[in-house]
């Protein structure tokens, strides 16, 4: 993991401060907002809210340790706002619902199986997306995973177990 300033006052900055962050974990953000929405332009505009949120927000936090944490529960939060709003004005007039592979990148390097489980994950519920996307794209403890989603660990343990077994039925009746 890159290793950031632990405060604003040790950077120099709060712009400095905010700047370290973005280097540091902008692309680790946006890669997780493009796996919980889809689209390349939604999750860097979500990503981008997250960090003016903590840059207007600088002042009142108590630990800076926790900035990372702080961005990651606001990127979910974005995505969920992004869907719901999503959800109330649906597609536009001759708008499709973005595909299952979220980018020409992503398509691009992508395998055909990895394709199906992409498509498997996409119609999980959201909580399950948001868990199995900090737990296996992450790589964070059930512990991190929980305090970003605002849930018990027991929450996070279960519904990955629960989105593990779906994911698992799905995949083999497309076999």
């Amino acid at each position: 993991m890159k290793t950031i300033a632990r405060s604003p006052a040790a950077a120099g900055s709060a712009d400095e401060f905010i700047s370290g962050l973005y280097r540091a974990h902008a692309v680790e953000l946006v890669r997780l907002a493009l796996l919980l929405l889809g689209d390349q332009a939604s999750a860097e505009d979500v990503v981008q809210d997250a960090f003016l949120g903590l840059q207007d927000g600088l002042a009142r936090l108590r630990d800076p340790g926790k900035a990372l944490a702080y961005l990651r529960a606001s990127v979910v939060n974005g995505c969920r706002s992004v869907h719901r709003r999503r959800a109330r004005t649906g597609p536009h007039r001759g708008e499709r619902e973005p595909p299952p592979v979220w980018s020409a990148e992503s398509a691009a390097i992508a395998s055909e199986d990895r394709k199906v489980v992409l498509a498997a994950v996409a119609g999980l519920p959201q909580r399950a997306r948001e868990v199995l996307a900090f737990r296996y794209f992450l790589d964070l403890p059930d512990q991190q995973i929980a305090a970003a989603l605002g849930v018990s660990r027991s929450t996070v343990s279960s519904t990955a177990s629960r989105a593990l077994a779906a994911l698992a039925h799905k995949l083999e009746r497309q076999q």
